[in-house]
């Protein structure tokens, strides 16, 4: 099998785009990443496109990938819609992989693309109402419930304006991991001023402020234990990616000291496991798989990007990759570990959090950041010696976990 390389990426600045569409948006990371590779639109065989919301909000369905793509002479070829909730531009990413690896295509391009922020309120959060089973409310509701008893939020730790329903899921895994290993509140305000301190060096980032510990924790509240800054905003954006083989890496000049390995691209769907039984979880499998595709250890890791939906989650994404034991991380955290400089930095880029999270375009903008740290290419945030580094990317719900998860592996070329 033939080694399957990053070649080119493309992001836009992520955050409130009123005077864009999707349309433009994606022609925006598409025409970055064609031109960071320096490769003629001719080249792509294969394309495939992640977005979720512009149905909700436009109307626009069933050929988003075609109305945003054959006006970039992107035509001919087979293009594919993915939807993944916030997973979606990690299975465009994997199906291009996996396009290459069954020599169906030599070159084949990703995107994500998301518009999201709208003056309606409630439409703009009722759009992550459909990430989970809409026929099982209830039983979802009690899932959550469950998950989260052992803690009692204190009184006023609710906030009375319009959040989306997933903070609701987050703080209940998070009082979960308060209960089960003593991670305090004070451990998440760590992860996230880590990230807002990470997200000032990052042009492309949403925010660009840092934030203090106790800012954080002084901050409005959501839904205990998270307070405003730990979660990630409503954001509009694109990134995109194109791949190729060993082969075209030569047929087509592609310089290989900017390409990127791609050693595992792993998807993985939610199971029906008992909510204590956490080896069984979609992300811990997912990582598991990838870290056998990779032929690598956790250990080896320099750098990683987890999905930090709330400081809460990238504390779960980070103990089911593996990098460290069960019930270390927010000690890590406050400890500086996961910070710049420490001994496992992850997410250099600011995270979801501060960074931005336009769903739809997640998943490749968490790769673009580890294609650019694998490169060499982000200055004052440039985490020292990078080679090998990790993504991990989950969308949506199930029962109690991700509903889908992907891992990918990548190191220098």
């Amino acid at each position: 099998m033939e080694n399957i390389y990053i070649v080119g990426v493309g992001m836009t600045p992520f955050g409130r785009h009123m005077d864009k569409s999707v349309k433009q948006l994606t022609a925006w990371a598409v025409e970055d990443a064609l031109k960071d590779a320096s490769c003629d639109r001719k080249a792509i065989r294969a394309a495939f496109f992640g977005n979720t919301t512009q149905g909700h909000f436009d109307g626009q369905h069933m050929i988003r990938g075609q109305v945003a793509l054959l006006p970039l002479g992107i035509e001919g070829i087979p293009i594919y819609n993915l939807e993944g909730a916030c997973a979606s531009s990690s299975h465009a990413f994997n199906l291009a992989v996996t396009q290459l690896r069954a020599g169906a295509a030599d070159v084949a391009l990703a995107v994500g693309a998301e518009k999201m922020y709208t003056s309606d309120k409630a439409k703009m959060f009722s759009c992550f109402e459909s990430a989970w089973d809409i026929e099982t409310f209830e039983a979802n509701k009690g899932y959550l419930v469950e998950m989260g008893k052992a803690i009692v939020p204190p009184a006023g730790s609710q906030s009375d304006k319009p959040y989306s329903p997933f903070m609701d899921v987050y703080a209940s895994l998070g009082r979960g991991l308060m209960a089960r290993y003593g991670i305090t509140q004070r451990q998440l305000a760590a992860v996230a001023s880590k990230n807002h301190g990470h997200s000032m060096h990052n042009e492309r980032s949403q925010y660009r402020m840092p934030m203090a510990i106790e800012e954080i924790l002084a901050a409005a509240p959501i839904t205990y234990p998270l307070t405003l800054p730990m979660c990630s905003p409503i954001s509009d954006g694109a990134a995109a990616a194109i791949v190729c083989t060993e082969s075209a890496l030569k047929k087509y000049g592609f310089d290989r000291n900017r390409a990127v390995k791609v050693l595992a691209s792993v998807v993985r769907s939610a199971s029906a496991r008992d909510a204590e039984d956490h080896d069984a979880g979609c992300t811990r499998q997912a990582a598991l798989q990838a870290f056998e595709q990779a032929g690598v250890a956790p250990g080896e890791i320099d750098v990683a990007e987890v999905h930090d939906a709330t400081a809460i989650g990238e504390l779960l994404s980070f103990e089911a990759l593996g990098l460290r034991e069960p019930g270390a991380s927010g000690e890590l955290a406050e400890r500086g570990e996961t910070t710049l400089g420490g001994s496992i930095p992850v997410n250099p880029s600011g995270g979801l959090e501060s960074k931005g999270h336009p769903i739809g375009a997640t998943g490749l903008g968490q790769i673009f950041e580890l294609v650019s740290q694998l490169r060499g290419e982000c200055g004052p945030r440039q985490v020292e010696g990078a080679r090998l580094a990790i993504q991990g990317n989950g969308g949506g719900l199930w029962r109690v976990e991700e509903a889908t998860e992907h891992i990918g592996i990548f190191a220098r070329a």
